[in-house]
């Protein structure tokens, strides 16, 4: 029972992954059988590594999916709420530098009729 390297698996295309993952899932069901039979402790610590296995190539395979999906939505308007960037709750909410920088119309009329006075001021 050799341990699957996340970096090794990254190289893989999606059918790939899914073959490794077949491959892990079988080798996991039979050492529950051998587990069941009568197995020695040493089975029970390859479950362990079986199932971190399995969760490896999961976790890859899901990382992969999700950063195909962040280049897919990059240049879109609108992302899906899960591939947004998490910040705080009170950065996602707070205005756009663009709407910060908007003035009302009633703001914009008392600027252009009662400008700031400019004052010679004698040295």
């Amino acid at each position: 029972m050799v341990a699957v390297k996340a970096h090794q698996l990254r190289n893989k295309n999606k059918a790939e992954l899914l073959k490794v993952l077949d491959e892990k899932k079988q080798e996991l069901a039979s050492l529950r059988v051998q587990k069941v039979a009568g197995g020695s402790a040493s089975k029970l610590q390859a479950i362990g590594q079986a199932r971190k296995n399995v969760a490896r190539t999961l976790t890859v395979i899901n990382q992969t999916q999700r950063d195909q999906l962040r280049l897919f939505y990059q240049k879109k308007k609108l992302i899906p709420i899960d591939l947004r960037v998490k910040k705080t709750r009170a950065l996602r909410r707070a205005l756009t530098p663009y709407e910060r920088s908007l003035k009302t119309v009633k703001y914009q009329k008392k600027q252009a009729h009662f400008p700031m006075r400019k004052y010679a001021v004698k040295a």
